[in-house]
């Protein structure tokens, strides 16, 4: 059988391929996330609902938070390893985890809420002031990141990469499970398979455009855009 490494080092992985390469992160990782979730909720039973949500709500921020900093990193750095254009980087680097970390952690699961039944609001870090002054240092230490790992050897790069990606998928998985429980889906073992579905999907489909598609995507058009004015 066939074995390439999947390191983006190439231009010419599709999206099926990314979407392939990141789904066994994701599965693993809501698959842990719900391991956690099932012994806070053991320990708890004799905690009051309001209690509990607060709880939730709390550990929600700070996964959702520490997911953006990964994301953040994830994106420079690939976005790095393909253009130098550092500038159109970090632009992209803050614009695309805001959009995909809220996807992931936040949207799409209020989606999955409401579709088994449970009404959620959404809760968007970036439009609540508080939340937002919390957001921009793990932004900015997210592009120091990024900017030190990209002085790695390739190599080694590659090595850090794996690592990262199963723990950036970790922390988004944990990051949507805390926030619907923590607006009041109590009753998420009732329907545990279907949620871990829809779960698995809603991680896997912003990470592999956050950390990989976004990134090549304008990496590539800057070059693009070079190789034509050189010619």
């Amino acid at each position: 059988m066939k074995h390439t490494d999947h390191n983006h080092s190439s231009h010419e992985a599709s999206l099926y391929d990314e979407l392939t390469c990141h789904l066994p992160y994701a599965a693993f990782s809501v698959a842990i996330g719900f391991i956690v979730l099932s012994l806070l909720h053991f320990m708890s039973m004799n905690l009051a609902q309001a209690q509990l949500h607060k709880g939730y709500h709390i550990l929600f921020h700070a996964f959702h938070y520490l997911h953006i900093m990964f994301a953040v990193t994830g994106t420079l750095v690939t976005f790095l390893r393909f253009s130098n254009h550092l500038t159109r980087g970090i632009i992209v680097s803050l614009i695309s985890p805001a959009v995909f970390c809220t996807l992931s952690d936040v949207a799409l699961p209020a989606l999955a809420g409401n579709i088994l039944g449970v009404h959620m609001d959404m809760h968007i870090c970036f439009f609540k002031l508080h939340d937002f002054m919390n957001v921009l240092p793990f932004m900015l230490v997210g592009l120091i990141t990024a900017l030190s790992l990209s002085r790695h050897h390739v190599r080694s790069l590659n090595f850090i990469s794996l690592g990262s990606h199963f723990i950036h998928i970790l922390i988004s998985s944990l990051a949507s499970l805390f926030y619907v429980v923590s607006y009041g889906f109590s009753g998420w073992p009732k329907v545990m398979g279907i949620l871990y579905f829809f779960l698995v999907i809603a991680v896997v489909i912003p990470c592999t455009f956050s950390d990989v598609v976004v990134p090549l995507y304008f990496a590539r058009k800057k070059n693009k855009a070079a190789h034509k004015d050189a010619h």
